[in-house]
């Protein structure tokens, strides 16, 4: 039996999604009834507006004027277009006895459990529009068919659904619609269990306010639950920022920055604590590889992260000062105290471990306290952080190069051996002239001007000796005439500047590449030409000439090949050469590690010393591992070094492991247009002419931190509500320490995604 309309109206209720033709299906009823001679009312309730998105729409039925205005509440009957919609929600209100149609291939009896005390009727609308090519394959328009299917279960007449279609101009649509009035299938009423209609139901209390026609003065939520309409979901994430994942230390470099941004500088120097203990040094001698990956370098110039970290560590205690209690307190001896040992030390002392630090120089520091001139790295920054590391507990053992048994007899003395001895090893040049006087490793030169000795730039003077140690000094300044520094690295710059420094009337830097393929660090570079510093690229050197000292560098043409192993052009030697006039000659051509200090037996593999196939509870460290040649690098591969050995010895650590590059956030992940464009706050420096009148530092740093601000922070959220303010729905809400989206309501549509900045968030399957 069909519910006969009362004194009441006959309310229809209609749920579809965007492109099926709801709403003019609810038209269609509407002209159906009105062509019968009803008093008819429609229209639809279609919150977010697009394809696929849920819609309702509303048809009344009266003997009388329709004066009512609100929305469907308690229908009579109730019509689902697409079945996926079917739910308590959707069929809440509908009166017991009431028509529920559904478009879905199922028989009436699969539903009627669920929906007792309801009239079900079901038909293939889906299936018969696609036979009558309505709509498109992917959007299959259903509302002239279910229309019809509609009509038959009222027990309307044939020929008022054909009135209304041609009415309505839908006569094209008619063969569908008579094949939906005949395939229809009705389930009949059954009485329903105690309660079960009466949940479905409205309750009163649930029910808006119905208001007068002149009280409603502005809009009210539709109440649709729209979290039901998504197939995806909005949420904050966090993804890696290329900073981070180029910093060969591990350092967390966005967390530091931001917390600089947020105006939280002791917690800057927390975060960088975690993974180092030269934050100065490295603040000033780093290559900065982080800015090399830094997005903001696509936009307007990198952030200058390597002056906050030297602006953070010159303010504040960047290091550990109180180490855990160890639950198996382990025996552990570094071998070498450059930065690569100092690292694994600073990792071991922290965790609570008894570290001690073999050296054969006087003061620790490797290539920090030898190498590095004072001008870019001053001795006092470098004994702070040193003695930031002793202070964890650690003790040395100073003065004395170790020997094969020595290192054998600390491998039987502990209980694991960390070797950190760098690359010891200069590469020579076998020309003709390569004995003449005058020509000298830059790195026995960098060792006189930084550590003292009496030899001259003249003399070959090598390094200290196993069991030699030399004292603090300053070396003699007496350089004069043309230097030329043969190689391209940053030992060249330092070479080429210090002996400025040290007295020459002139340096050129002979490289065997272009510009372009210069490995110094940049600022390096251009702080030599400002300096005075010459430079003649495409130049390998030949021979030398001279009687007894060395007075010209032959050097020869040099033609650029493809790439080689290391991504540079390979360098191809010509027969074309020429002299360069010189007082002196650094050579500055590379090193490599030196393992004549390992015992017999003993080989090197991913960092770990083997006797044979046993493995040894001996570890290799920075460079003399990897040949990397940065501190940056020494610094992380002296974390791994550590975390590796303590693994080794059955604890429960996390090895530090480098991120992928490839995964970090890419700059087209960037919405630069939501920042203003700002250059980069740059290091100050000191005036040239004052440069060159000694050794004291020649960057002053930054003033401030607001470079700070310049940070992306690529992946990470700031909290800057642009999420919150693109919206649309208005979903998105502020909690303590970042935001909440109420799912109920969001339908997935991604704006806040599509707009978040920097990559902070990502939509992921519902």
């Amino acid at each position: 039996m069909t519910v006969a309309p009362t004194s009441d109206d006959l309310e229809i209720r209609l749920h579809g999604r965007g492109g099926q033709g709801g709403v003019t299906c609810a038209k269609i009823i509407a002209a159906l009834y009105a062509d019968l001679g009803k008093s008819v009312q429609t229209f639809g309730d279609y919150a977010g507006e697009r394809s696929g998105a849920p819609v309702r729409a509303y048809t009344r039925v009266s003997d009388r004027p329709i004066t009512n205005r609100n929305k469907v509440y308690e229908p009579h009957h109730l019509l689902v277009l697409d079945p996926t919609l079917l739910g308590d929600d959707v069929v809440a209100g509908l009166r017991p006895g009431g028509t529920l149609l559904l478009n879905t291939p199922e028989p009436p009896a699969a539903f009627t459990e669920r929906f007792a005390g309801h009239r079900v009727a079901t038909v293939d609308a889906t299936a018969i529009a696609r036979r009558h090519q309505i709509g498109t394959r992917s959007v299959v328009i259903v509302n002239t068919t279910i229309a019809g299917a509609f009509a038959r279960a009222l027990e309307l007449p044939i020929a008022a659904l054909e009135d209304a279609y041609r009415h309505l101009g839908f006569e094209s649509n008619l063969p569908a619609a008579r094949e939906a009035y005949d395939a229809v299938r009705i389930g009949f009423a059954r009485k329903p269990e105690e309660g079960a209609a009466s949940a479905r139901a409205a309750s009163p209390a649930s029910r808006p306010e119905v208001l007068p026609l002149v009280s409603h003065v502005e809009g009210a939520p539709t109440g649709l639950r729209t979290g039901a309409w998504r197939t995806q979901l909005p949420r904050y994430t966090h993804h890696l920022a290329p900073c981070n994942a180029f910093c060969p230390a591990g350092n967390d470099v966005i967390g530091f920055v931001q917390a600089l941004a947020t105006k939280r500088e002791p917690e800057a120097a927390v975060v960088l604590s975690r993974t180092t203990a030269l934050a100065g040094v490295c603040g000033r001698v780093c290559p900065a590889f982080c800015m090399e990956g830094c997005n903001r370098r696509e936009y307007d110039g990198s952030v200058n992260i390597r002056a906050l970290e030297r602006w953070t560590a010159d303010r504040y205690d960047v290091a550990v000062r109180e180490p855990a209690k160890a639950a198996t307190p382990r025996k552990i001896a570094v071998v070498g105290g450059g930065p690569a040992g100092l690292s694994a030390a600073y990792e071991l002392a922290k965790l609570g471990h008894a570290v001690v630090i073999h050296d054969g120089e006087q003061a620790l520091g490797g290539v920090l306290h030898t190498g590095i001139p004072t001008y870019r790295l001053p001795r006092e920054v470098l004994r702070r952080e040193v003695e930031a590391v002793l202070a964890l507990g650690v003790e040395t053992r100073l003065g004395r190069f170790l020997d094969r048994e020595g290192l054998a007899a600390l491998a039987l003395e502990h209980d694991a051996v960390i070797v950190a001895t760098g690359l010891q090893r200069l590469r020579r040049l076998e020309v003709p002239g390569s004995g003449l006087g005058g020509i000298e490793q830059g790195i026995h030169f960098l060792h006189r001007l930084n550590v003292g000795g009496s030899a001259r730039i003249g003399e070959t003077l090598p390094l200290p000796q196993r069991g030699e140690g030399r004292g603090e000094g300053r070396a003699s300044n007496e350089i004069t005439g043309h230097v030329v520094v043969l190689g391209g690295g940053n030992t060249a710059m330092d070479c080429a500047r210090g002996a400025l420094r040290a007295g020459a009337a002139s340096v050129t830097v002979a490289y065997r590449r272009s510009r372009a393929e210069l490995p110094a660090i940049a600022e390096e570079v251009e702080a030599a030409e400002h300096e005075g510093v010459s430079f003649r690229f495409l130049a390998a050197p030949a021979g030398f000439v001279g009687d007894g000292i060395v007075s010209a560098v032959v050097l020869a043409d040099v033609e650029l090949g493809p790439a080689d192993a290391s991504g540079r052009r390979s360098p191809i030697t010509t027969d074309r050469t020429f002299e360069l006039r010189c007082d002196a000659v650094l050579l500055a051509l590379g090193q490599s590690a030196d393992l004549s200090l390992v015992p017999p037996g003993w080989t090197l593999r991913r960092g770990r010393f083997f006797l044979g196939e046993q493995p040894l509870s001996v570890f290799a460290a920075g460079d003399v591992n990897t040949g990397d040649g940065t501190v940056a690098h020494a610094i992380g591969d002296g974390r791994r070094a550590a975390a590796l050995a303590l693994r080794a010895l059955g604890d429960d650590v996390v090895v530090p492991v480098r991120p992928d590059r490839a995964t970090a956030v890419p700059a087209t992940d960037i919405r630069f247009d939501h920042f203003a464009r700002s250059a980069p706050t740059l290091d100050r420096l000191v005036p040239v002419p004052a440069r060159l009148s000694g050794f004291d530092e020649v960057s002053l740093g930054l003033g401030d931190a607001l470079e700070s601000h310049r940070c992306f922070s690529c992946g990470e959220c700031t909290r800057c509500d642009t999420c919150l303010v693109y919206c649309p729905e208005g979903i998105i809400r502020r909690k303590e320490l970042g935001y909440e989206v109420d799912y109920t309501y969001c339908k997935g549509c991604g704006i806040c995604v599509t707009e978040c900045p920097r990559k902070a968030m990502e939509m992921s399957a519902s």
